[in-house]
């Protein structure tokens, strides 16, 4: 089947005839007309686009704030997101959609949506978009002044997208690596490419036809020690490949890892070599954004402590000039948050956004040397993946999966090797402990060496994987750079 993959566009005969079988996979995609539905999208005015609303904020050099919300029955979704514009402030609405959906189980969600009514509450982790169908995602659209997104972790999105697109909604998260390798043990990349490739074509679709769709690559995966240049590597991909279909707006994601300078160099090459990518494949004329998340690992339970924490990812984005920020909330700790507590987290952020709009930060030697590294260990990656994909972006990436080329840490899936291991230095910026087979010329590798042996001679240890561990839980505890035991007992 390999043979097949490939990074070409779609022809629209061959799109078309595989609708026909993805409507079929559930009764409300017969619900979806897509010449009436870019009627609809005409209708719609430019506030409740998300593209527009990202064109304009970066015509105004704005950082937008979005949060993550979704629950079972749509009178409560409405509510839930009425509450998170008017008291929370958020200028683009997200639609979280529950893991039944999200594993194309339309009858356990279907369950689900009963339950709930019964029990007068959401008994589902988000919102079942395709068991409600195209009317119920009109209904959200209409009944809210901010444009809305859906947010998912979907390995095949392709009912979904037909359905929440002909719905309304204007940006559709997620990719075929992405919403795979972190989220999935045994569904293999080529499968999840290749669907994804259906999902950028149907938005290319809707471009074609003068509606404009944002995509948002969602870049922080395991969300766990992430070096910098693989969340890139892994939304280049992606971007091109959505490009290649048609993509004209795409946001590129990553998330924060907590150390100053790492994070801010991280935000600033991902716009630029995102964009020098796309235009060097012949697509100069795709908008690109990105968009920050905030602390993606372990929260303190201690609600003042976790302000601290998102105010802290606030600034990084705002002084990075990232264009959208994913805000968390300080009961992040301890499940999932009240709609009060999200709209805190949505004014906390805005409140820092809004202080440090006009302020910039000092590109300094520190920074550029952050910057250079993460270019130069992005640009190695690629190279091997085009080189063992023959020049085809998408069967470098499953190639280059399977050969340890591009690594993701702590991932379920086993289209990874996981061979790679991440760790603090002893300022918290994220480096290699272990390289795997990742192909890095000797200069990064002796850059991430002499970094981490620092840190080991500092701690009085040799490093190894307790240095792993100690890091992933060291913002819970109040620290960025996780300490041995002993000095931990000590404290």
């Amino acid at each position: 089947m390999e043979t097949e993959l490939s990074d070409q566009r779609l022809p629209e005969e061959e799109f078309l005839g595989m609708r026909k079988k993805v409507l079929s996979q559930w009764p409300t995609g017969q619900e979806v007309d897509i010449e009436e539905a870019i009627s609809y999208h005409n209708k719609l005015p430019d506030k409740k686009n998300v593209a527009a609303v990202l064109m304009r904020a970066v015509s105004c050099g704005e950082t937008l704030i979005q949060p993550r919300a979704g629950v079972t029955l749509l009178e409560d979704q409405i509510k839930l997101l009425r509450y998170l514009q008017d008291e929370g402030g958020a200028d683009i609405l997200p639609t979280t959609i529950d893991s039944y959906t999200r594993q194309n189980q339309y009858d356990a969600a279907q369950k689900g949506i009963e339950m709930s009514k019964n029990m007068g509450r959401s008994v589902l982790n988000g919102f079942p978009a395709v068991n409600y169908g195209v009317g119920a995602c009109r209904r959200l659209v209409e009944e809210l002044d901010r444009p809305l997104q859906i947010r998912h972790g979907t390995p095949d999105a392709r009912l979904l997208a037909e359905i929440s697109l002909a719905g309304g909604f204007t940006d559709f998260e997620g990719g075929g690596i992405g919403y795979n390798i972190p989220y999935a043990k045994d569904i293999s990349l080529e499968s999840t490419v290749t669907a994804w490739q259906y999902v950028d074509r149907l938005v290319g679709y809707y471009y074609e036809h003068g509606i404009a769709i944002n995509r948002e690559l969602y870049g922080t995966l395991t969300g766990t020690l992430i070096p910098p240049s693989i969340s890139h590597v892994v939304g280049i991909i992606e971007g091109v490949l959505a490009a290649k279909q048609g993509v004209k707006s795409i946001t590129f994601g990553c998330g924060q890892n907590g150390h100053f300078l790492q994070d801010i160099a991280s935000i600033q090459t991902l716009q630029e070599i995102a964009t020098e990518y796309l235009a060097q494949e012949g697509f100069p004329d795709v908008l690109v954004t990105t968009v920050f998340h905030q602390w993606m690992g372990g929260f303190p339970p201690d609600e003042a402590r976790a302000f601290a924490v998102i105010a802290w990812g606030a600034v990084v984005a705002a002084l990075a000039k990232a264009n959208k920020i994913i805000v968390k909330t300080p009961h992040e700790a301890v499940g999932i948050p009240t709609k009060e507590a999200n709209a805190q987290g949505l004014r906390a952020t805005k409140q820092i956004v809004e202080m440090l709009k006009a302020q910039s930060i000092e590109q300094t030697k520190k920074m550029d040397i952050e910057k250079r590294m993460i270019r130069s260990e992005v640009k190695q990656m690629i190279d091997k993946v085009l080189e063992v994909g023959e020049g085809d972006w998408a069967k470098g990436a499953v190639r280059g999966f399977a050969a340890g080329i591009i690594d993701v840490p702590f991932a379920p899936s086993r289209y990874t090797r996981g061979t790679m291991l991440p760790a603090r230095d002893s300022e918290g910026a994220i480096r290699f402990l272990d390289f795997g087979n990742l192909p890095f010329d000797q200069e990064v590798k002796e850059f991430h060496r002499e970094k981490i042996t620092a840190r080991g001679k500092k701690e009085d240890r040799e490093p190894n994987f307790q240095m792993v561990i100690d890091d992933v839980y060291a913002i819970g505890q109040g620290r960025l750079v996780g300490l041995p035991q002993a000095k931990r007992a000590a404290r």
